[in-house]
């Protein structure tokens, strides 16, 4: 210890103690991915029976997105959290209900901006076709910052009415008897239309991507103090309810901003009359120009909007061969490689065009390159643009209106740093690990319903000898062409032969390998129900190692003094997801509109909601907001839109929805069932007691 007072620790015992200490933090962020990694890898390599394509590029970012996440948390936890709990203590001390509800308003829409889920909702706007949902495409692509302005105001709205209520002491039941007839009622009116119905999806998944990491915490801080400064502490169920308002006013106002662009935005149309050039005019509005409305119809469309864009087969043909420029290939595929793009995007006729041998190597050897440092470059930036102005909030309505300095400033500089630092890595992780992830599991989750055998991958043979056909015959007696083809272990496997894929001309032969279905199901309702099985084990297991989420359940047991145990709590929960991801998935396979899904779980949820008590319904429909976590959003919008594309479904969002709402019913449900053993206890108790005296 020196004169000061100041303990001195040697360097490497302080480096071994903060060793230490990153490793647990680690470890807890592992522990809470391994179930979903682990069940995502078991499900590949047992029904899909491959591991995914881009394994090496998913490893990475599961990489950085635990480092990030461990950053990010460990900043909140210092940084912004800390400062949250001060101003939620002395800001309803030194003013008034209208100044609260203000600053909750702002509050709310600088969480919003800093939830890392608000990215991941970006990201999977990058599947959505300007065709077939224009509405859709301009909020994701064009409009993205009034999408998101729009989701803060949401919530902003929904914390600062949390802060009246809590300043009051009014009930949560009102709140819900009457946002939920309203949202259904707007979503009805916006189904009629197929521009705004292509929009339903989108608004109520937003509410469920903003009860996350930032927000949940910092409004909870807020709600505390307000409640402690009003008196209104006893209750049991006080502190909840706000989670409920902030997921339901986001998709209202996302609803009302479809509305306002709907006029102003081009109608769906087919995707050759689209890229046409007598349509150029309007495509161009969803679109700054030409080129990266060509980039769309490379990215997005199929060779017959590609031809259409160009007019004729003789420029279609030298855009396509000019994808073998490096420029060129940028410029029309972005950071899709060509590889991936001629296998999932380009016809029979297009591949053909497309170089072969070693040139085609060089360029695959190029495109898989991992674009890390772009990633983080852009990753950066969006985390300075939501991390900052949310510290700046805190620290200016702390330092200069309520005129307190920072416990401990130099803690609060160490967090607003990791979780800059967090923030950029979480992000990047998302966008190369988890969304591809998601992609590789949703994508051949149709073809497993169906029993169908699916594309592992696809050689060319150049030059092709046609002798080498020969005829093989079925059980059945049906003749088909078959040749040898010679594996990597050097044996003879034949192979179905298919004369539509060889060019005579230049003797080239594009053969695709296919694998049959791990699980040789005859019927299709198997597959449908290996399928959703899936689904449910999915939601099930993630929520049950959802952080949040146990969490909450503690604070349920100790708030209702042992009569709801954390167990039961969490396993209804996790059991209202999984249901909601089978609802979800299977909406996408049976084509479903989201409003036949969404409606039925809502008017339920208004009985249920009366018959249950205050305390208990605040719980409830917070349990909705916390199972959407930083891990599991990201994931289930991939996997959605995965499974969309493969099936063409236009709204390919929804499903995050379903595992908001379904959480609900189960806990109350539960709720209700808790009731009744109790009153029947009681009743027993009673009647041994009379028949005793």
């Amino acid at each position: 210890m020196d004169p000061a007072g100041h303990i001195r620790i040697p360097f490497r015992t302080a480096l071994a103690m903060v060793g230490a200490y990153v490793r647990a933090r680690l470890a807890e962020q592992c522990w809470s991915v391994a179930f979903l990694v682990g069940y995502l890898a078991l499900f590949q390599a047992l029904v899909v029976g491959a591991p995914p394509a881009a394994a090496l590029r998913i490893a990475v970012g599961l990489g950085l997105l635990l480092v990030g996440l461990t950053c990010f948390l460990e900043g909140l936890w210092l940084g912004l959290m800390p400062l949250g709990e001060q101003v939620g203590l002395q800001l309803p001390r030194r003013t008034g209900v209208a100044v609260i509800a203000a600053f909750g308003l702002l509050l709310g829409l600088g969480s919003t901006l800093a939830e890392p889920a608000i990215a991941a909702l970006r990201v999977a706007g990058l599947n959505v076709t300007a065709w077939d949902a224009p509405l859709l495409f301009r909020l994701l692509e064009l409009d993205t910052e009034k999408l998101v302005a729009a989701i803060g105001i949401g919530v902003g709205v929904a914390v600062a009415a949390g802060m009246i209520r809590f300043a009051f002491g009014l009930s949560i039941k009102p709140f819900v008897y009457v946002l939920v007839p309203v949202l259904l009622g707007v979503s009805a009116w916006c189904a009629r239309d197929a521009n705004l119905g292509a929009l339903l999806g989108l608004a109520w998944d937003a509410g469920a991507v903003t009860t996350g990491a930032v927000t949940v915490p910092l409004v909870l801080a807020l709600g505390i103090g307000v409640s402690r400064a009003a008196g209104r502490q006893e209750g049991a169920g006080g502190g909840f309810g706000v989670i409920m308002l902030a997921s339901a006013l986001p998709v209202l106002a996302v609803l009302l901003l479809g509305m306002t662009l709907n006029a102003s935005t081009p109608r769906a149309t087919a995707e050759t009359a689209f890229f046409a050039p007598a349509h150029r005019a309007e495509a161009l509005r969803l679109f700054p120009d030409d080129d990266a409305l060509v980039r769309h119809a490379f990215r997005r469309g199929s060779a017959e909007g590609r031809r259409a864009f160009f007019g004729d087969e003789t420029a279609h043909a030298q855009a396509i061969r000019a994808l073998a420029d490096p420029a060129m290939r940028r410029l029309r595929l972005g950071d899709l490689s060509l590889a991936v793009w001629a296998a999932q995007r380009a016809s029979d006729w297009e591949r053909a065009l497309l170089p072969s041998g070693a040139a085609l190597d060089a360029i695959a050897r190029e495109d898989s390159r991992l674009p890390l440092a772009g990633v983080l470059g852009r990753e950066s930036l969006v985390a300075a643009r939501a991390v900052v102005p949310l510290s700046a909030l805190l620290l200016v309505a702390l330092m200069l209106f309520l005129r307190v300095r920072p416990r401990h400033g130099d803690e609060t500089a160490l967090g607003i740093g990791l979780a800059l630092v967090g923030m950029t890595l979480l992000t990047a992780g998302i966008r190369l690990g988890l969304v591809p992830l998601g992609d590789e599991v949703g994508r051949p989750l149709p073809a497993v319903m169906h029993g169908e055998a699916m594309e592992r991958g696809r050689v060319r043979i150049e030059p092709f000898d046609p002798s080498a056909v020969f005829t093989a015959y079925g059980e059945d007696g049906t003749p088909a062409p078959h040749f040898f083809l010679r594996d990597g272990d050097g044996r003879l496997r034949p192979e179905p032969f298919d004369p539509t894929r060889l060019d005579a001309e230049s003797g080239r032969y594009e053969h695709v390998l296919r694998r049959p279905p791990a699980f040789a199901l005859r019927w299709a309702a198997a597959g449908a129900a290996l399928v959703l099985l899936f689904a449910f084990g999915l939601g099930y297991g993630t929520t049950l190692a959802e952080p949040a989420l146990a969490a909450l359940g503690r604070t349920v047991e100790e708030l209702t003094v042992g009569t709801v145990r954390r167990a039961g709590f969490v396993r209804a929960v996790s059991v209202g997801v999984g249901l909601g991801l089978v609802a979800g998935v299977g909406r996408m396979l049976f084509g479903i509109p989201n409003l036949w899904l969404l409606v039925p779980p809502y008017l339920l949820l208004l009985p249920l909601t009366y018959g249950s008590g205050e305390d208990f319904v605040g719980m409830a429909w917070d349990s909705g907001g916390v199972t959407t976590g930083i891990v599991t959003v990201p994931l289930v919008l991939a996997m959605g839109q995965s499974i969309g594309g493969e099936l063409g479904v236009v709204d390919r969002f929804g499903i995050l929805a379903m595992a908001s709402v379904y959480p609900i019913v189960s806990v109350l449900v539960y709720g209700l069932i808790l009731r009744a053993r109790q009153r029947r206890s009681l009743n027993i108790a009673a009647g041994e007691g009379g028949s005793g005296g």
